[in-house]
């Protein structure tokens, strides 16, 4: 194998050197290394679940490796020969920088030439700072932003900016102010990272191959002293399903936006972890042989990109999924495997007809996605295997897609209730149909009373009267915080008669008429 135990490499750009880390726990968050270890305390710890946006820093890595996808993407800021991501620092584990750079709110001033940068003079241009708690997480995603528009030669428009900084929250100062700021930075003379002495650095970085890493827990005692926590990031997939196999109890880690919230809120041992976001294969998005194919370790960000590429009513599903660095460093492929019954990934996917390519070795075997839940939180996979893709059918002339989401915040919410709809008629007679819902039973699952109400039948409005009726025989769902059993049932209900409406065949309501994005003008949604 390729892995060698060595220290964690990464380029901290405020100290424009490579560090090397031998003795931290791989649970330890970049925000605490920030703050506690490099005494770079302008990064702000806020809710340390990734959900406030005051720790946002850029990861920066080598371009050739973030365009392993194979469908184009606009969602990384592409610099020159470097790929730049907003992510959430305090759900970051430290090793999951290896081979990349780190970019923080102390790197704007030299950026800016030894003043400020673009984006924080817009700040206080604009009166877009009161407490300024938020403020560096702000910072940082507008640089990002303003990195993507000056390289491609455009400028946002204020509802995109208002997408870029989905994942800040601000409680003193309101929107309107940083929102002017994002539209003034554009105004004020440019200030651009330079990105050489980083390419240089990863390109010397990349040399290093896979990571094998090993701590010392002392807050986990053996007989022999503190247990040794291991930590494994291979580069390719062979190696990653030997070391599945080799390994079957280690934890898998993604872009560890829920794992992360084990440790930080949970306080649980999560023991060794295998990272799966360093194999290049795993992150390729390939169109071919009727199939959309979303390798594991592809960011939430691509994939959805790609789904929406090819169906562009998801893109409402897609903006509304998490916050934006949330979706850089999350995966399509993990969200898939945690299984949350209120995931937003699943019931779309699971109305397209998706199927899950699990491997265990060099073995390989594919599940229909409804097939792979076998009850709460719990999956189909064996001992020593993983999810290596998900296969999605293009879409076929006959077909009709739509998926909902219902939350009590527009933006990076849960949901109450998220669903996919799809159904296939032959002139004005439904031959198929494939209705999956999420937050609405133990696992997101199909209404399979639901979809034979329709099947057979014209698509009318007694047609959808029936299955809205057969959602009560398909789901008893459960009162929480997010909604009540009745709320979800209805709602569930209301939601198939949208479709309907959308999708009937005389005087269909357009999607503007049902969607917010109608009133955006940098969206074009189309049936």
């Amino acid at each position: 194998m390729d892995t060698q135990t060595r220290p964690i490499r990464f380029y901290h750009h405020d100290r424009g050197e490579i560090v090397n880390i031998t003795d931290m726990a791989p649970t330890r968050s970049v925000l605490n290394w920030l703050r506690e270890d490099a005494r770079c305390t302008g990064t702000k710890e806020g809710c340390n679940e990734g959900d406030c946006g005051a720790c946002t820093v850029i990861v920066a890595e080598l371009a050739d490796q973030a365009r392993q996808v194979g469908t184009p993407s606009a969602e990384a800021t592409i610099v020159g020969e470097l790929s730049l991501r907003t992510v959430n620092a305090c759900i970051q584990f430290l090793p999951t920088l290896d081979g990349k750079a780190l970019l923080t709110v102390e790197d704007l001033q030299q950026i800016g030439g030894g003043a400020l940068h673009p984006a924080q003079q817009a700040l206080v241009e604009c009166h877009g700072s009161q407490c300024g708690f938020c403020t560096p997480g702000f910072a940082m995603s507008l640089t990002a932003c303003y990195e993507r528009h000056c390289e491609a030669g455009t400028r946002p428009t204020r509802q995109q900016l208002a997408d870029e900084l989905s994942g800040n929250l601000c409680r003193c100062t309101g929107y309107r102010p940083i929102l002017d700021a994002g539209e003034r930075m554009f105004d004020l003379p440019a200030a651009r990272l330079n990105t050489q002495p980083i390419v240089k650095a990863l390109r010397e970085l990349q040399l290093a191959g896979g990571l094998a890493y090993e701590a010392p827990n002392p807050a986990m005692p053996t007989d022999a002293g503190p247990r040794q926590d291991r930590y494994w990031a291979p580069r390719s997939v062979d190696e990653f399903a030997t070391l599945r196999m080799q390994h079957p109890q280690a934890r898998l880690l993604a872009g560890s936006t829920d794992i992360g919230l084990w440790v930080n809120k949970q306080f649980r041992d999560v023991g060794d972890l295998l990272y799966i976001n360093d194999v290049a294969e795993l992150k390729r998005i390939t169109r071919d042989d009727g199939l959309l194919r979303i390798g594991a370790a592809a960011p939430l960000e691509d994939a959805w990109s790609a789904l929406a590429t090819e169906w562009p009513v998801l893109q409402d599903m897609w903006l509304r999924f998490a916050s934006l660095p949330v979706r850089n460093a999350g995966t399509m492929g993990g969200s898939i495997a945690n299984g949350s019954p209120i995931g937003d990934s699943a019931p779309v996917l699971m109305a397209l007809g998706t199927q899950a390519v699990l491997r265990r070795g060099a073995t390989q075997r594919r599940l229909l996605l409804e097939d792979f839940y076998l009850d709460y939180m719990k999956n189909a996979l064996r001992a020593g295997e993983f999810i290596e893709a998900l296969e999605v059918p293009l879409p076929a002339p006959a077909t009709t897609v739509r998926a909902y989401k219902l939350s009590k915040r527009f933006d990076c919410d849960i949901s109450a209730v998220a669903v996919g709809l799809t159904i296939t008629r032959d002139g004005d007679t439904v031959t198929a149909a494939r209705f999956a819902f999420g937050g609405m039973a133990a696992t997101v699952k199909r209404a399979a009373h639901a979809e034979a109400a329709v099947v057979g039948q014209p698509w009318n409005d007694a047609t959808t009267r029936a299955a809205m009726t057969a959602l009560a025989l398909d789901f008893k769902p459960l009162t929480d915080m997010r909604a009540s059993a009745g709320y979800r049932l209805r709602a569930s209900a209301n939601l198939l008669r949208r479709f309907w409406l959308e999708t009937r065949r005389d005087a269909p309501l357009a999607i503007g008429q049902t969607s917010v994005w109608s009133v955006m003008p940098h969206l074009t949604v189309t049936a």
